[in-house]
């Protein structure tokens, strides 16, 4: 198959961030903090890789609670939403349901949480750790269908390898 020379160049891009991205966690502190660290560098990298975003981050599982709900990790962008209940907006579905999200136009979202009313389009990753849920990756455009299966393939592989910082990966 021959790609374009812009799509050519984004996957060597995409590809020279997985290495710098396992570079940067290769050195794994398992403690809280060590993993907060962690996920701060990532998302500074991943966020650098990926034209016409305005958020990403991760959301992170607190299961300290009565009801178990994902709480506002490292990220980068305007300010977010602090929780998700499992199973609201895209984040909690994709939590609930193990899977990756896609959403080309979150105004076509049912219930979807606008922490950004610029905010057109999602793509929202499970960080699975064995068969444990331990957050999810967040990434939101202003633009309507912003996100490429190129885009989503290199989501999914940054995610498997964020998702090693925890001890039962």
């Amino acid at each position: 198959m021959v790609r374009n020379q812009r799509g050519s160049d984004q996957q060597l891009s995409y590809n020279v961030a997985l290495v710098q991205l396992e570079a940067l966690l290769e050195y794994n502190d398992s403690s809280l903090l060590g993993r907060i660290s962690s996920l701060a560098n990532a998302s500074a990298l991943l966020a650098a890789c990926l034209p016409s975003i305005n958020w990403l981050g991760f959301y992170l599982v607190d299961e300290e609670k009565g009801s178990p709900e994902l709480v506002l990790g490292p990220f980068q962008g305007g300010p977010a939403c602090t929780t998700i209940a499992f199973g609201k907006g895209v984040c909690g579905t994709a939590w609930k349901e193990k899977q990756v999200m896609v959403v080309p136009d979150v105004r076509q979202f049912p219930g979807h949480i606008a922490c950004d009313a610029a905010s057109r389009s999602e793509v929202v990753v499970p960080l699975e750790a064995g068969s444990i849920i331990h957050g999810v990756l967040d990434v939101d455009s202003p633009q309507v269908n912003r996100f490429s299966s190129e885009d989503v393939e290199f989501l999914k592989k940054a995610a498997q390898i964020v998702s090693r910082i925890y001890p039962d990966a």
